[in-house]
């Protein structure tokens, strides 16, 4: 008896493999999260180990240098990312891919060239950063338009106000002006504490109703609508007093207003035996951090024992640090198909970031004695390796062209 012909033929061979460009260019986040990291992680490495000792000559100073690649590199990265995942996502609409996506890093990579040389020649390369935050800008601006929704205007609105202390930071920079310099980007900082207060406002409330109930059958959490705008509005109205040049006491009971409101938002997280996990600490964390940092940095303004930079490094290190750091956590897991529940090295990350802004702030306040080493160089070399676990954690499924589409938060 003859054996019945195969006709079905050889099997179909499998798709060729995505190159990790096509990958990584298929959400924001995937690009823009490890960007933020590696920048948080090397440059203050840099900016103590290296400009320290002072090899930079040039006409702005390499503290002012210092803040200006904090704001607009490593938080610009996390900024980008940000939005260009979760703003498509709260208007339904279909999300930047590919060609703009790595547009937009060619641009923010060629702004990070003169704060990584100090040299002054390429100086003026610093207003590639003016370009995509008005690139960011039109983007929301365009999809408000389009599906006729105000949900991102808040966000548009903070996003204006930070390209004018850009503008004004950069102006001053090239003028060699580092004074006026150094104010535009603690106003900067500030800003982006307000985009902070909005970001935690919307994040918050998902992943804690996620932990509570990991079926998303039931919304469990539902916060006090009066807590949702009130830390960015509050910071609003503290900025608007600086432009204003409103006297330094005022001043002070601002800041320390918009620092209540921070602390405000840690009640969130007093949701039971849950408030123990990894994720509703590092959002609550966050706030409680940017509210001390903002609360002495009003104290200051009134005549506490300590100068203003130590307590804004509270707030823009512990506040903003850890809170970037939670949303690249949390969004990346939950973008690349993983659960909550947070490895290892990321929850390690997560107290190394806390540890680095306590070391950074609190000896100068006088409130610990210093670390041994170079100054700020125990506090550097935590920071660096909290993003640098994160990254190690993430990366794998960043990469991993089985996690693309797998789910959207």
């Amino acid at each position: 008896m003859s054996a019945i012909p195969d006709l079905r033929g050889p099997p179909p061979a499998p798709p060729p493999p995505l190159p990790l460009r096509a990958v990584l260019g298929d959400e924001g986040f995937r690009i823009f999260f490890p960007l933020a990291a590696l920048f948080a992680a090397l440059w203050p490495l840099w900016w103590v180990w290296i400009w320290a000792f002072d090899l930079p000559s040039g006409q702005v100073p390499p503290a002012v240098w210092h803040a200006h690649e904090m704001i607009f590199g490593a938080w610009g990265a996390a900024l980008i990312g940000f939005l260009t995942t979760a703003a498509p996502e709260w208007t339904d609409t279909p999300r930047l891919q590919h060609r703009p996506l790595w547009r937009l890093a060619g641009v923010w990579a060629i702004a990070r060239l003169p704060g990584l040389t100090g040299w002054d020649a390429l100086a003026p390369v610093i207003l590639a950063d003016l370009v995509w935050l008005a690139g960011l800008a039109a983007y929301l601006a365009r999809i408000s338009w389009q599906r006729r929704s105000d949900r991102l205007l808040a966000f548009l609105a903070w996003l204006l106000a930070l390209g004018l202390a850009a503008g004004a930071a950069k102006a001053a920079m090239l003028t060699a002006h580092p004074e006026p310099a150094a104010q535009a980007l603690r106003v900067s900082g500030f800003l982006y504490l307000g985009l902070l207060g909005l970001a935690l406002a919307r994040i918050t409330v998902p992943v804690t109703n996620l932990v509570l109930d990991p079926t998303e059958a039931t919304s469990p959490f539902r916060p006090h609508p009066g807590r949702l705008n009130l830390a960015p509005g509050l910071v609003a109205l503290a900025v608007a007093g600086e432009g204003l040049g409103l006297s330094p006491a005022v001043l002070g009971f601002l800041w320390i207003a918009a620092g209540a409101a921070f602390l405000d938002r840690v009640a969130e997280a007093f949701i039971g035996p849950e408030a123990l996990r990894a994720e509703v600490l590092a959002l609550a964390g966050s706030a409680a951090l940017a509210g001390a940092g903002l609360l002495a940095f009003g104290a200051a303004r009134l005549g506490a024992p300590w100068a203003e930079a130590a307590p804004l490094h509270l707030a823009f290190m512990g506040g903003l640090g850890l809170g970037v750091l939670a949303v690249l956590c949390i969004a990346g897991r939950l973008h690349c198909g993983r659960p909550l529940g947070l490895p290892g090295r990321s929850r390690a990350g997560l107290g190394l970031v806390v540890l680095a802004s306590l070391l950074r702030a609190l000896p100068e306040m006088g409130l610990m004695p210093w670390p041994p080493g170079p100054a700020h160089g125990l506090a550097a070399l935590a920071w660096a390796a909290g993003f640098g676990l994160w990254l190690a954690d993430a990366w794998p499924d960043l990469r991993d062209p089985r996690t693309l589409g797998a789910r959207r938060c």
